[in-house]
């Protein structure tokens, strides 16, 4: 029987209902950011009901990847599940405030941490949580926006701002700030003179679809983000898949296809990542929930990474 986490939401994966314990004895810490800040995309919303919809099409999923050398991510990493952070529907400030003391504990216990969101605004919260603890951080941002406006409207939390914030945050090395994946219209012509004013670096899509070795391309991709860091973090936002592999998000063409997305990050993940949040699934839009879906074998591609890292180091 299934471990449940809310009424009848199960723990991300089958893994240990957390939300009564204070050790976090367990290899990997998933926890939950329902929110939707200030700004919304057209018919796109509702993202914050997705660490619901992404613990419920879990369910259907053992941590067995034959395709990557027959791995059971089970048999090597335990798995727990410490329920969501408290949100204030209308009170973006002290939202903020609660993700980020929420994401600092969790940071504190040095476990894998797996965030699920949410929009894109709770990485901002998450990271300065990890840079209280004194870590010097990367940051792997994978993405077809830079999501890196200095406002919406005056809000500086929104979904479009988190890199500016980000930018500006102690800890933080910008020029180990890689905006990965970037592509489409969608973006605002400032934002790409934005990244580069503070010094971050930004990989369009092209590059990516050009390279000839993926994997090496990922594993240059990580020598950036890694240097002169303590630690290096995926953030990845489902709109980096094209929409034909991300049905749920918007319209964004000439993304990533899934098997793109999992050859990149597993190869992050077998060069260290200190943890990972995915963020912007829209269940409401999505009648099949294919976007929930995805979010679990991408984060099983991360964690068997993960575990060729600790059996190298």
């Amino acid at each position: 029987m299934t471990e449940r986490i809310y009424g009848n939401t199960p723990c991300f994966l089958g893994g240990k209902n957390l939300t009564k314990q204070k050790d976090y004895a367990t290899d990997v810490i998933v926890y939950g950011v329902p929110f939707e800040g200030p700004c919304t995309w057209g018919d796109y919303t509702g993202c914050e009901l997705g660490p619901k919809q992404i613990r419920l099409s879990s369910a259907r999923y053992s941590g067995y990847l034959p395709e990557l050398d027959h791995i059971d991510v089970n048999q090597h990493l335990s798995i727990g599940d410490v329920g969501d952070v408290s949100t204030v529907p209308h009170d973006v400030d002290q939202t903020v405030k609660n993700i980020e003391s929420f994401a600092e504990n969790l940071w504190r216990s040095n476990k894998f941490l797996v965030g699920l969101g949410g929009d894109h605004g709770i990485t901002y919260p998450i990271l300065k949580g990890l840079t209280n603890t004194g870590k010097k951080v990367g940051i792997i941002h994978l993405d077809a926006h830079y999501d890196n406006m200095p406002h919406y409207e005056n809000e500086q939390f929104a979904r479009n701002t988190p890199f500016m914030r980000l930018y500006e945050t102690e800890g933080i090395r910008n020029e180990s700030l890689i905006h990965t994946g970037i592509h489409g219209p969608r973006n605002q012509p400032e934002t790409g003179k934005f990244a580069q004013e503070n010094g971050a670096v930004t990989i369009t899509i092209n590059e990516i679809k050009e390279t000839s070795d993926l994997r090496k391309f990922a594993q240059d991709i990580y020598a950036q983000a890694s240097k002169d860091v303590d630690v290096v973090y995926l953030t990845i936002c489902s709109d980096v898949l094209d929409f034909a592999f991300n049905p749920g998000g918007p319209v964004d063409g000439n993304g990533l296809t899934s098997y793109e997305l999992l050859t990149m990050i597993y190869e992050f993940g077998k060069l260290g990542l200190v943890g990972m949040d995915f963020v912007e699934v829209y269940p409401m839009q999505d009648a099949n929930q294919n976007s929930s879906h995805f979010v679990s074998t991408a984060v099983l591609y991360v964690l068997a990474g993960h575990i060729k890292y600790l059996n190298k180091v």
